[in-house]
């Protein structure tokens, strides 16, 4: 990088990139993908969940995921390091490792892990998939919100360079 202000303006870009990524993915499971899981017999669309999660543990998902939480908190730095646009910077950080990365840890990763042990075949595994399908839902509409409003301030703050 030729000076600061270029490394953190590619910082910010990449991150608004990364939070984009990430509200496409999120929205996509709240508008139709839980819906259509859950139009499914029960067991089938606690299958196709559980498949879901197993598959999206890898590294390109992970690497999105955690990599935008990294990099929004190197641009929140970046920019107060170099009076950059920093407000807008350090509230797109914030809303982005609180709202999305902290709710999945704390809620929609226990559901994956309760829905992974929980049989399809037994009356158990049918009330909880209900349960599942609108708390999981419910916390994902969170992370949707998040990373719109990660990708916003990030946007405003390209604007304020």
């Amino acid at each position: 990088m030729e000076n600061p202000a270029q490394l953190m303006t590619w910082t910010i870009i990449l991150s608004c990139l990364g939070s984009g990524m990430m509200a496409g993915l999120f929205v996509s499971f709240s508008s139709f993908m839980m819906k259509a899981f859950s139009s499914l017999e029960n067991e089938e669309g606690m299958r196709a969940m559980q498949a879901v999660n197993r598959f999206i543990l890898r590294p390109s998902f992970l690497f999105v995921f955690l990599g935008t939480a990294v990099l929004s908190v190197a641009a929140a730095l970046l920019a107060y390091l170099s009076q950059g646009p920093w407000a807008y910077a350090i509230s797109a950080s914030a809303t982005y490792v609180i709202a999305c990365i902290l709710s999945t840890i704390r809620f929609n990763i226990p559901l994956n892990d309760r829905l992974e042990k929980t049989d399809p075949l037994t009356v158990e595994g049918h009330e909880f998939w209900r349960q599942y399908v609108n708390q999981w839902t419910k916390w994902n509409h969170v992370r949707a919100l998040a990373c719109v409003v990660t990708a916003i301030l990030l946007a405003i703050s390209l604007t304020k360079i």
